[in-house]
């Protein structure tokens, strides 16, 4: 018997090359003010924004230069609600995305933004619907199109923190594989060790439930193989690949959680300017070893599945596929978590706030502060 479940994700999906095509006609029946939301170059929105204009809709421009935090999404606000501005679409990587969705969300909301984000504010439900919001990813990593949350970094906290609401799911995403062609090695890398971490997690989670597994069975292998790939050079079969293995990442990890690296990466993100696919690729070998040595039953079976594809995609045995994984990313080129900006006093800390953090619900097995301060000081 198949237990009862539950599924969210964007109204309309568009996966494929050349899809990106037909976001302007979409976009421009949404409202005749539109704000674009970009990375810090632009190059890859200009398309977009020529294409709104020649079909008569006004377009106001926000740059995301890096991961929003708190200060960058209420100069977004200011802008959508100064230009009067009736939809956003967000072009970029996931934090153009999350900053996008964040934008659309509380461009229209009464409270301030603190009332309604997780942890360090009230966490209350929004109190008007979010402008109509598009997703465009231009690298393939976090999912973000299809997920109903913006990670939003408070400096002063300290932490990294989801304002949440079902409401916050795109009218529209679009997979285009092209967008992704040509992406920088470093950032391929990063993004697409978070894509297989956000297929690994959901497939061994507390919460998985048959139609997530159907779409992480798939995907686990599939992106390991793209990965690797890709790390040898270009091919637009590989981009294709490792895109439709996040947006199952993200349908996943929406719907049957998340596990111990995201729960660790949360407060690394907050302590260390750090890209978060980076924190996941370096976790992610060390918690699948934590797990393994803590699992049995269901738990156990289905991370012996990971090592197997583990193994098969980059060589050497089940057995050691979590120590395969760590070596193969670093060579690579992904760095440790003290290179990437963690300080070895914060590791306690770290381990605490992600003995509490949600993500932490959905990992196959319990680990304790001590566990986590092991798991950390290995990917140190």
């Amino acid at each position: 018997m198949t237990p009862p479940f539950s599924f969210l994700t964007a109204t309309e999906i568009r996966f494929g090359r050349g899809t990106a095509a037909g976001a302007a006609e979409y976009v421009a029946q949404l409202g005749r003010n539109v704000l674009v939301v970009q990375g810090a170059s632009g190059e890859r929105a200009d398309p977009l924004i020529l294409a709104l204009q020649r079909l008569g809709v006004a377009v106001s421009v926000f740059s995301c230069p890096r991961e929003p935090d708190i200060a960058l999404v209420e100069d977004g606000i200011r802008l959508a609600r100064g230009a009067g501005v009736r939809a956003v679409v967000a072009l970029g990587g996931g934090a153009v995305i999350d900053c996008g969705k964040a934008i659309a969300a509380l461009a229209p909301a009464p409270r301030p933004m603190l009332d309604h984000l997780e942890v360090v504010g009230r966490g209350l439900p929004l109190d008007a619907p979010p402008l109509p919001f598009v997703a465009i990813p231009t690298t393939a990593g976090t999912g973000a199109e299809v997920t109903k949350n913006a990670v939003i970094a408070v400096p002063g906290a300290r932490r990294k923190v989801s304002l949440r609401d079902a409401r916050m799911l795109p009218l529209l995403a679009i997979v285009d594989p092209a967008l992704t062609d040509g992406c920088p090695r470093g950032v391929t890398l990063a993004s697409g060790l978070d894509a297989v971490t956000q297929v690994i997690e959901p497939y061994v989670s507390t919460r998985a439930n048959r139609l997530t597994d159907a779409l992480c069975r798939d995907a686990i292998p599939l992106g390991l193989r793209a990965l690797a790939r890709l790390m040898e050079g270009e091919d637009a079969g590989a981009r294709g690949d490792l895109a439709w293995v996040s947006l199952c990442g993200g349908l996943a990890l929406a719907n049957a959680g998340l596990g111990a690296v995201h729960g660790l990466a949360g407060p690394i993100g907050g302590m260390a300017a750090a890209a978060h696919g980076a924190v996941c690729g370096a976790l992610l070998p060390h918690v699948l070893a934590a797990n393994i040595a803590r699992a049995d039953g269901v738990a156990a079976e289905r991370l012996a599945e990971v090592t197997g594809w583990i193994a098969a995609a980059l060589g050497g045995s089940a057995a050691e596929a979590a120590g395969t994984l760590a070596g193969w990313s670093a060579a690579q080129g992904l760095p440790r978590l003290g290179e990437m900006g963690l300080a070895e006093g914060d590791v306690p800390e770290v381990a605490a706030l992600a003995a509490g953090s949600s993500s932490m619900a959905g990992n196959p097995v319990v680990l304790d502060t001590g566990a986590l301060i092991g798991v950390l000081r290995a990917a140190f």
